[in-house]
């Protein structure tokens, strides 16, 4: 139904408390989506589980864009956001760990590669490959980089119009007098 609407699933989860919340994270397939997509399809998916009423209990719907720290949860995002920091953890120990931080470097097969700080003060990074199978969770880390390719990208896509925006009037500080022309 989604994907018929022009979008792409990100992640799918029900999230337990006294209400449960079942979370959908959708994004165009160029990446992306506005407030009032999220809305349009919250509303058609609403109306097709009041029908098929697949839960029992009471829940919450929220649809929401996958945001700047997103989720990766497809082998393709791995490739997508090649060169930014991630954080990546594993069902079963690795080397003696379950938790890896570093730069993605794309994937190769069902492999996540991955540049981790080697062992040592002045260690070179190392690229390791983790089965994308192994993976239990991964998110991009929120860093000034990420925010500004993001906002960029928006920019040249033409979903951000600066016009839009009020302009900023510098005034001068109290007591300051103003220069003559």
């Amino acid at each position: 139904m989604i994907e018929g609407m022009g979008f792409e699933v990100v992640r799918i989860r029900l999230l337990g408390g006294k209400t449960k919340t079942l979370q959908i994270m959708v994004e165009r397939p160029e990446g992306g989506i506005e407030v009032d997509e999220c809305a349009e399809i919250s509303n058609a998916i609403s109306a097709v589980l009041d029908v098929e009423d697949p839960l029992e209990d009471a829940y919450a719907l929220e649809v929401s864009s996958p945001g700047i720290d997103r989720p990766l949860t497809r082998l393709k995002d791995f490739d997508a956001f090649e060169g930014y920091e991630a954080k990546i953890e594993t069902t079963d120990m690795i080397d003696g760990r379950r938790r890896f931080k570093g730069v993605l470097a794309g994937t190769e097969g069902d492999e996540v590669l991955i540049n981790i700080d080697g062992d040592g003060k002045d260690a070179e990074p190392v690229t390791i490959g983790l089965h994308y199978d192994w993976l239990s969770d991964a998110k991009l880390v929120l860093t000034d980089d990420l925010i500004k390719e993001m906002l960029k990208s928006r920019k040249a896509a033409g979903i951000i119009d600066e016009t839009q925006f009020d302009e900023i009037v510098e005034e001068p500080a109290e007591g300051a007098s103003k220069a003559e022309d």
